[in-house]
């Protein structure tokens, strides 16, 4: 896949750092050439020497390096790679990229060039939430910045959170994504995905069926296809998939937030089943039994992500495409919900208990559009995603 392929391989200065040296022999298992270069904060994580060793070839390091600067010269390296590959991507490095800093070799290069960049973020997950670092990814997502991960998990520093640099086999995924020559290269692809959980109080909550399985196909059909995917998922019971940036939310506001962080896109896929309700005031401790009898429970509507995007006018993506899960009148529900969203496209199906959908590895889909409802017959979930993936990839080209 990766074949005759140059990555230029941007080391940033954090515990991930380690991970590169993985992902150098990953690169290359893949048929990639890989050229490195290290911040001096890099060097305090991995050495210069087991950098080149492993790519085969030398590690840069100084901005002003004569003889550097003599045989290839930096303007050079920057654009002599098919894609620039930053990992771990650093607070820091973000900041100089957001902000166009240029006091370093690294920077430099990412400033210098007109090669496509693709970033593997890791920090601390207060770094990772911090309003000016998600500023700063905003702005790089606008200047067509890449972003694979970060993962949530265990820090080095003892705390759990997002803030994961990708694991290497993922960031090659990623990798091949964006390598890839499909017909929706250059294409920004926003999937919601998977249930969200409305907290009653710390240890219960609403939620529906949904697996997220159909969600994380069609995501997973868009990249193949060379989308530049941001998968947005709720507690979802199937792995997110490999290539795509991820963005794990829990409740319907953060998967409202998590969207708007992810425009401006080309199309919006809203496949995540969102609950419509939430709890007003939820319990910040644990609900008892008592002897005045059951809870009451007072519920308030939950923001309506669809419509919003749907009519949102300036911004609004070229191709919005919602589901509707129903159990009964499938096509007259789906046709009236596309109306009072305001969306392209509705993908319906019939979810009661006796189809096995909800939950299972098949699907029967309705696409309903302004040319009318076209009947899919079922087929497995990734089958249903591969055409839908396609259908909107005509739908963009023309």
């Amino acid at each position: 896949m990766l074949a005759s392929k140059r990555i230029l391989l941007i080391i940033g200065g954090g515990i991930a750092a380690y991970k590169s040296l993985d992902l150098i022999r990953r690169l290359q298992e893949h048929g990639a050439q890989v050229t490195p270069v290290l911040t001096r904060a890099a060097e305090e994580f991995v050495t210069p020497l087991s950098v080149s060793a492993l790519a085969g070839q030398k590690a840069y390091r100084d901005l002003f390096d004569l003889t550097d600067e003599a045989e290839m010269g930096h303007i050079q390296l920057s654009r002599s790679a098919d894609l620039i590959v930053v990992a771990p991507a650093t607070a820091d490095m973000m900041g100089k990229m957001a902000a166009g800093l240029a006091n370093d070799l690294a920077s430099t290069l990412l400033m210098a060039t007109d090669t496509p960049v693709l970033c593997a973020p890791a920090m601390n997950v207060r770094m990772w939430d911090h309003p000016a670092t998600q500023r700063n990814l905003k702005q790089l997502q606008q200047d067509g910045i890449r972003f694979v991960g970060p993962n949530e998990g265990d820090m080095a520093c003892g705390e759990y959170g997002a803030g994961r640099m990708s694991e290497p086999l993922e960031i090659v995924a990623a990798v091949e994504a964006h390598l890839a020559d499909g017909p929706l290269k250059g294409k920004r692809i926003l999937v919601t995905s998977g249930p969200t959980h409305e907290p009653i109080d710390p240890v219960r909550y609403i939620a529906n069926r949904s697996s997220g399985a159909q969600g994380t196909a069609v995501a997973r059909a868009l990249a193949a296809l060379g989308a530049d995917v941001v998968f947005v998922t709720g507690p979802a019971d199937v792995p997110p998939p490999q290539g795509v940036q991820v963005v794990q939310v829990e409740t319907a506001q953060q998967m409202s937030d998590a969207v708007d962080a992810a425009l401006p896109v080309n199309a919006g896929v809203f496949a995540a089943a969102v609950a419509d309700w939430k709890v007003a005031t939820a319990s910040d401790r644990k609900l008892k039994k008592s002897r005045d009898g059951l809870p009451s429970l007072e519920f308030a509507e939950n923001p309506d992500i669809l419509k919003r995007v749907s009519q949102m006018g300036a911004g609004r993506p070229d191709l919005v495409v919602g589901f509707a899960a129903e159990t009964d009148d499938v096509i007259d529900n789906a046709t009236a919900k596309r109306a009072r969203k305001g969306c392209d496209w509705i993908v319906a199906n019939d979810v009661s208990p006796a189809t096995g959908i909800m939950g299972g590895s098949e699907n029967a889909v309705v696409l309903i559009s302004d040319q009318g409802a076209e009947s899919w017959p079922r087929m497995g979930k990734d089958m249903v995603a591969a055409r839908l993936a396609q259908k909107i990839a005509d739908a963009l080209a023309g």
